[in-house]
């Protein structure tokens, strides 16, 4: 994948969260969102064993009509399931070990709330970072408090050259003064799981990031 390929990849990232999924199949909710523009699919399942994790993430990919699949946390399960990648938090799997395991083209996620953690998931070579939150979310419990539109400006200069995806509470109002800010995409939980049509939600978000395309 070139890196314009991969930034576009990165625009509109939809991450399937069971929990926010309200007891939805994901894999249809998949289906949708790739309907309606989503760039990548991400699946979060914490609270599911790996072999049930596994099985949803086989059956996203081949819901997902193409567009990239990755896995939340569990690398053992992205590569059991020959997913396109793997966000990885600051208490999984260190990215810089990651590396020296997966696949050619296989994407390293990371995650920041503060530049130094931009700093460490640029210096261990991840693909890109997820920064935030940038509003209040109840999606993560562990999110930190928000940073906001000037937050995420910040926390992007402290490793400039690293492709930065805003994520927390994030809605098309945000997404004009976040790419300004640097963001090469914005990845959505509930701006689109908390839609009741999944598909026209994600399109909504689409339209809204052709209008801001750097």
């Amino acid at each position: 994948m070139t890196y314009s390929g991969f930034a576009e990849a990165l625009r509109l990232m939809v991450i399937l969260d069971a929990d926010a999924a309200r007891g939805r199949d994901l894999a249809l909710l998949g289906s949708q969102a790739a309907r309606g523009g989503a760039t990548m699919l991400q699946v979060r399942a914490k609270r599911l064993s790996a072999n049930d994790l596994a099985e949803v993430v086989r059956r996203v990919i081949a819901a997902a009509g193409g567009v990239p699949v990755t896995v939340n946390d569990r690398l053992d399960v992205a590569l059991a399931t020959s997913a396109s990648g793997c966000h990885l938090g600051q208490d999984d799997f260190p990215i810089a070990e990651a590396r020296l395991m997966v696949p050619p083209g296989f994407i390293l996620g990371g995650s920041a709330g503060n530049e130094s953690e931009a700093r460490l998931a640029a210096a261990e070579g991840a693909h890109y970072v997820g920064i935030g939150p940038i509003h209040p979310t109840g999606n993560k419990a562990d999110a930190g408090g928000a940073i906001g539109v000037a937050g995420f400006a910040r926390i992007r200069a402290a490793a400039p050259a690293l492709p930065a995806v805003a994520i927390g509470g994030v809605t098309a109002a945000d997404i004009a003064a976040l790419m300004e800010a640097g963001a090469v995409g914005i990845a959505v939980i509930g701006a689109v799981l908390g839609a009741e049509d999944v598909e026209e939600a994600t399109r909504k978000m689409g339209e809204a990031l052709k209008n801001e395309r750097r």
